[in-house]
């Protein structure tokens, strides 16, 4: 039995069945819904020959061509299918909801299992996740300055039983032009916005949504357009914490990065920098001088910061003067004052 479903059943079914995504490997690789396991009908290098005989020939042509490339893996695909689904009750999708995940449904469906497929495919579950994005919700950013504990404090609040979503956490990327050091590779940014719904979809919507203060860009990946128009007219808890405690919480966390790194992210913002705080920088550092180098770092970052906030509605920012560096106190400050 093959039982196409629309694309929120079919995320539903897949809190409880596993799903086989049919795509190209290049194609996985951009994004797939998390938890999806890949066992393409075509590799990268099939699939574009299938697509250019398409160009060149004809649909007849290419439909022969893809049974010649499918059928010697034909009792492979039950095989590692019968692995991914024990039980015999699988998804499956490809990018459309076309031949790809139907011929594949297909075959399980005679290999005695039951198959459910997704109406409109990979592409429907995008367009299904951004517009999810964009419906109305209570969020609160949670601000301040290179260096103040955001992620420290947000999880404090949701320690605290408060909703969170941990932007900089699901890019491997902590926002500035250092922000990369020590983190995992970024994913692309369409599977950044596929791992941040599946965190979302486990939000009760009705509930706050607490989120740290980001540009539009977190390293390479994108925040998606419906949520980052929210994010801008948000009302913002604003912790103004210390300088001395900002340069003290930096340094303990890029002090143990190598020069030849850190040189490289400097080189990142010498035109924000300007040569000459540039250059004072960078001898800081070569001398071992951390606290002078992030000093003069935080010229730039906390003008550039100051600088989005003045942008906001000066009546939804509620400022938290910080003068310790404790993130649990922090963030029942903030919750005392916010509930």
């Amino acid at each position: 039995m093959i039982k196409p479903l629309p694309v929120e059943q079919f995320l539903e079914k897949a809190k409880t069945q596993p799903i086989i995504d049919v795509r190209s490997p290049g194609e996985y690789e951009r994004g797939h819904i998390v938890g999806a396991v890949n066992i393409p009908l075509f590799e990268n290098h099939e699939r574009a020959e299938v697509g250019t005989r398409y160009k060149k020939v004809g649909k007849e042509s290419a439909f022969l061509m893809g049974l010649d490339i499918v059928g010697p893996k034909l009792s492979g695909f039950v095989k590692k299918a019968n692995k991914v689904a024990p039980n015999k009750e699988v998804l499956v999708h490809c990018w459309r909801g076309g031949m790809r995940s139907g011929s594949f449904a297909t075959l399980l469906n005679s290999a005695g299992m039951k198959v459910s497929t997704m109406i409109g495919g990979y592409k429907a579950y995008r367009n299904y996740i951004l517009d999810e994005f964009r419906k109305p919700l209570n969020i609160i950013v949670l601000g301040g300055k290179t260096g103040s504990g955001k992620t420290e404090v947000l999880y404090e609040l949701e320690k605290q039983g408060e909703q969170i979503l941990d932007l900089e956490g699901l890019a491997n990327h902590k926002g500035s032009s250092f922000g990369m050091l020590g983190q995992a590779p970024q994913p692309m940014t369409e599977h950044f916005e596929n791992m941040l719904y599946e965190k979302f979809s486990k939000l009760d919507t009705n509930r706050r949504i607490w989120v740290e203060d980001e540009s539009r860009n977190i390293g390479c990946c994108n925040i998606p357009d419906g949520l980052w128009q929210q994010m801008r007219v948000a009302n913002v808890a604003f912790i103004d914490v210390q300088k001395e405690i900002r340069i003290k919480r930096l340094v303990n966390e890029y002090a143990q990065f190598s020069f030849e790194e850190l040189k490289t992210a400097t080189d990142r913002i010498l035109k924000r920098l300007g040569g000459q705080h540039h250059k004072a920088a960078l001898e800081a550092l070569a001398q071992g001088d951390f606290s002078i180098g992030t000093d003069i770092a935080l010229t730039y970052y906390d003008k550039a910061y100051l600088h989005g906030l003045s942008k906001r509605e000066p009546s939804k920012v509620k400022t938290f003067e910080i003068n310790e560096n404790n993130p649990i106190a922090t963030a029942k400050r903030i919750l005392e004052a916010t509930n």
